[in-house]
């Protein structure tokens, strides 16, 4: 499918830097296309610009070379070619609006029509300082006769010799005025101030010419802008007073009709993890903070936004109840925002105002209003995320030392997982010993527990509990990740726990919210650390908060489970330890940060270096 237009500026060595700069920050942002052509070029290409360099400074012959490159490159891909030279100030939406409302199979040379010198008074050829548009019909009409223009026709101007090619071997001549729309233009004097210009056919123009310099290029780029601005705003009052109109007509009333009037209604969560948080803030203060404080002072980006927000406020209370009222500000009482990513910005304002009557009286009362920042053009990222239909595996290895507390963990267990359905697999690991295991057939150590599976297994038909017998003298994580890992896939959710484990019915969900699958992380620690906190949280993927505010400092903690899946490496153990005051509240503080403990001595490694590492990397960062 080809696109609408294709805008080529005409530009040379001289001034490619200077005014050909100029229309690149005043056109290229707005256009699908824009390539500039020059007869020569210096070594360096201004940044951002496509430039076809012809390699002759002869004219005619850059134009011949210019019309042929498009033919040979951009005919099939665009309906409408629009050629200008690099001292003309271009205003795109109206190039834009004028070729959607021309039927792309007509032989249009639209411009400003300009006589020959010394011909016909009835043939005419667009002026090349106030560009010119052509269709790609007539282009693949010229197409065939382009050799012989060039061989034939004679001029000293490109614009007259591109229109003497024209006319002469397709017959259309150059037209100011097509199917009732009409190509405008202004001839710029040398000491015009755009400001101050009130000519009519200034302010219509999709053209300007001729522009001396680039701080004048950038000067009419200004006041075209404020021009099309102000006429998008009137657009947007009219279709809004249509779809109030319109809604009034519907079933629902004047209530079918969102707030602001065209912009997307509310987001509407569907589950609790989607509920948008609303921010408290003051004048002067935020109750919500990025590095997760209660209460931080309003600086930058925000104090801006809350004084941008309270001043559009009183704007719109004085312009609904003037002349009858004048509102004036007393101070801001309550401030709410969310951002919403449906629509934007909402803010929710308690003003305290002092309302003066045409009389004089006046009276303090507080006002509630409601304003949206609408977001403009919305791009949906795709990004890794885990929902609740991700299957967590919960893994709890368990010794012979461990077996007199699996009836405590199974019965929290099913309270937190059971009892709600909670997408999650508990997988029970038994770990012989080499003489546990030639007794298994006389004397089970494990037998309690295995009845007490059986017994779960009944009163809760639709779960099952699978079990895995491993027999070692040396038990350690790395092998039980070994045995564990071969059984699933390669993005499997794993939860390594131990029998001291405490869990509430929100643990899985947060584990599936701080892990995203599409993360190849190697996540790995020392087998021995100190950590803070109480030994009722003592599982790092649990994502708890501790049970009590109590610190306590424990050497060795092997019920604090990390899994390095796959890793055949060997751990010094940490010799000297100091806790430090910090305290894990959460698995995502502790997965990926070093431990609140540190070696005498020895600084772990920053969060950045260990999240995305290789095994190697891992080792290194954080071995005592």
């Amino acid at each position: 499918m080809r696109q609408r237009l294709f805008v080529g500026v005409l530009t040379s060595k001289s001034t490619l830097n200077t005014l050909g700069v100029a229309v690149n920050r005043t056109l290229a942002h707005r256009l699908e296309r824009l390539v500039y052509f020059t007869g020569t070029r210096g070594r360096k290409v201004p940044h951002g610009m496509t430039v076809v360099t012809h390699s002759d400074e002869r004219p005619i012959w850059n134009m011949y070379q210019t019309i042929r490159y498009l033919l040979d490159h951009y005919v099939n891909d665009f309906d409408w070619f629009f050629l200008v030279q690099d001292d003309t100030y271009t205003e795109a939406h109206r190039i834009g609006r004028l070729v959607a409302h021309l039927s792309i199979d007509t032989h249009l040379y639209m411009g400003r029509p300009e006589e020959f010198i010394g011909g016909d008074t009835d043939r005419r050829y667009c002026y090349g300082g106030f560009g010119y548009l052509l269709s790609r019909s007539l282009l693949l009409l010229l197409q065939q006769h382009l050799e012989s223009c060039r061989n034939d026709i004679l001029s000293a101007r490109p614009d007259e010799w591109l229109g003497r090619c024209i006319i002469d071997y397709t017959a259309v001549n150059c037209a100011e005025e097509h199917e009732g729309l009409r190509y405008h233009y202004f001839e710029l004097g040398k000491n015009t101030d755009p400001e101050r210009e009130m000519d009519l056919r200034f302010q219509s123009a999709f053209t300007v010419h001729p522009v001396l310099d680039p701080l004048q290029m950038y000067r009419l780029h200004k006041y075209f802008a404020q021009v099309e601005l102000e006429r998008t705003y009137q657009e947007i009052q009219q279709l809004q007073l249509e779809i109030q109109n319109a809604s009034s007509l519907s079933a629902d009333g004047d209530h079918g009709a969102t707030w602001p009037i065209g912009i997307p209604p509310p987001f509407q969560p569907k589950t609790r993890f989607e509920v948008l948080r609303w921010d408290y803030f003051t004048e002067e203060q935020v109750y919500a903070c990025m590095d997760g404080s209660p209460k931080c002072e309003l600086r930058g980006a925000d104090l801006a936004d809350v004084a941008d927000v309270v001043a559009t406020a009183m704007e719109e209370l004085n312009r609904k109840y003037q002349p009858v009222l004048h509102v004036r500000k007393q101070q801001l009482v309550n401030g709410y925002r969310r951002f919403d990513p449906t629509r934007g910005m909402e803010y929710t304002l308690d003003l305290q105002v002092e309302v003066v009557t045409q009389k004089g009286h006046s009276r303090s009362v507080t006002k509630r209003v409601h304003l949206v920042r609408p977001l403009s053009e919305v791009e949906i990222i795709p990004m890794p995320y885990v929902t609740e239909a991700s299957r967590i595996n919960v893994i709890l290895p368990l010794t012979a030392h461990d077996r007199d507390h699996a009836a405590r963990f199974l019965e929290a267990y099913a309270a937190a997982a059971f009892e709600s359905s909670e997408n999650a697999v508990l997988t029970f690991l038994f770990i012989y010993d080499p003489f546990e295991a030639q007794q298994v057939t006389q004397n089970d150590i494990f037998a309690p527990v295995k009845a007490q599976i059986t017994k779960y297994e009944r009163k809760y038909a639709e779960v099952k509990i699978p079990w895995i017998s491993v027999k070692t003298d040396a038990p350690s994580q790395i092998k039980v990740m070994d045995i564990i890992s071969k059984k699933h896939p390669v993005d499997t959710l794993f939860f390594v726990a131990s029998v001291g484990t405490e869990g509430r019915s929100s643990s899985p969900s947060t584990f599936r919210a701080t892990t995203l699958p599409s993360l190849t992380t190697t996540r790995c620690r020392p087998p021995r650390w100190t950590c803070c906190g109480t030994r009722g949280a003592s599982t790092v993927m649990s994502s708890m908060k501790p049970v009590s505010t109590t610190l306590t400092t424990w050497q060795h903690a092997p019920a604090w489970q990390v899994m390095c899946r796959k890793m055949r490496t060997s751990w010094r153990p940490w010799t000297s330890m100091t806790c430090s005051s910090n305290t894990p509240t959460s698995m995502s503080s502790v997965l990926w940060s070093p431990p609140c403990c540190s070696a005498t001595g020895t600084r772990p490694a920053t969060p950045g270096s260990v999240r995305r590492s290789t095994t190697a990397a891992c080792r290194a960062a954080w071995r005592a």
